[in-house]
């Protein structure tokens, strides 16, 4: 199988490796002390066509596939995970929709979503626990030809920058007595939908995330994603696939991060009237990075080359999730310890990378989450 990428792809990458190295990275520090979204920088950066990276060219968007989508992550998040997330957690909405929206959903959404004029969101995650999808306590409620919906989301990145947003709530019990699930499309200016409190992150911070509240929200039958009862399955799908693979992406990211910074401090950085970059256990730093990367890198490109060839790799995605997001902590710390004191110095980003590298782990499944998935492959 190869990996390697076609001209097309090494034209996106430069195009948003450029962009980026311009326009994000000189303020990529104040977006992570500012702790919240921003918007203005989510809708520039989403003028190169990222946000619709992989949304059918006829609803305005480019067309390309997560492979591509991956690329432009990791583009991003080598300066800003924050806002790499923020446009990760856009990319959960548009997937959801071009995956279960019908058409006239499609032609409403998609094409201000895939330029940057809408920001999307997707609301799964509740206070009674953020794996266990099924318990859910937010409940909309059929009355005629409306749903009424009540509830609490947390943990809801892009919560106070969304202009639409997948929200999951429960509708009823099938003949089992075990919860159905639906999945509801609302614009952020329906009344009864509002962002709650918004949470003060450790890492990730270039990006908003918080509560989701509704407090009888009503909606029509054409905000219905799907069919009713099959909300489950929609964000089981979108956050195994889109949610994960975004992570892993993110990952890679901060991994490249830690590579390049790491890299560029051993070879300026003189020790003894040398530079550190000819110590052997410098060397070994950063070839522990190396490797890491480039695994991780393989793992991710690989699941998501089945992925684009309509394969299922819910199991591939998650290992590489796992190991991206483990193997970005690991590389941080070791970027630290390389640098020394310079290390803990915030003029660095690499306390950054530490801090959106731990933060990183939770978001679309914790890694016991994901061994589970992978063990579960092996012994069922």
């Amino acid at each position: 199988m190869d990996f390697s990428l076609n001209e097309e792809q090494k034209l996106l990458q430069k195009t948003v490796r450029d962009y980026v190295e311009e326009n994000i990275g000189p303020k990529a520090r104040e977006l992570d002390e500012q702790g919240h979204g921003s918007r203005e920088t989510m809708t520039e950066l989403m003028e190169l066509g990222v946000g619709g990276v992989f949304i059918p060219e006829e609803y305005n968007g480019v067309g390309m596939g997560f492979l591509e989508r991956a690329l432009v992550l990791e583009e991003v998040s080598r300066h800003s995970a924050g806002i790499g997330i923020a446009l990760m957690t856009h990319h959960l909405a548009c997937a959801a929709l071009v995956d279960f929206g019908n058409e006239e959903q499609k032609q409403k959404y998609l094409p201000g979503l895939a330029t940057g004029e809408l920001i999307g969101g997707l609301a799964v995650t509740e206070p009674g626990g953020g794996s266990d999808i099924a318990n859910h306590k937010t409940i909309a409620v059929k009355e005629g030809d409306k749903w009424r919906i009540n509830g609490r989301k947390c943990f809801i990145t892009n919560s106070h920058l969304a202009d639409v947003v997948i929200v999951t709530a429960k509708t009823g019990t099938d003949e089992k007595g075990r919860t159905q699930l639906s999945a509801f499309i609302i614009p952020a200016d329906t009344p009864g939908f509002a962002p709650g409190r918004e949470e003060n992150k450790l890492g990730l911070r270039g990006s908003s995330t918080g509560d989701v509240v509704l407090t009888d929200c009503v909606v029509g039958e054409e905000a219905l994603l799907g069919e009713e009862g099959k909300g489950l399955r929609i964000a089981l799908k979108t956050i195994s696939e889109t949610g994960r693979s975004g992570m892993a992406a993110i990952a890679l990211g901060i991994l490249r991060g830690c590579l390049e910074e790491g890299t560029k401090f051993a070879k300026e950085r003189e020790l003894y009237g040398r530079p550190l970059a000819n110590l052997q256990a410098i060397q070994f730093n950063l070839a522990e990075t190396k490797v890491e990367y480039e695994a991780a890198r393989l793992l991710l490109h690989s699941a998501l080359t089945l992925k684009d060839q309509g394969v299922r790799c819910d199991v591939e995605l998650a290992m590489a999730k796992y190991y991206a997001t483990e193997a970005a902590v690991r590389a941080a710390k070791r970027t630290i310890d390389l640098m020394g004191g310079y290390g803990v110095i915030e003029d660095y980003p690499v306390g950054r990378f530490l801090r959106d590298a731990v933060s990183s782990i939770p978001a679309g499944g914790t890694s016991e989450i994901m061994k589970i998935i992978i063990a579960n492959s092996l012994v069922r």
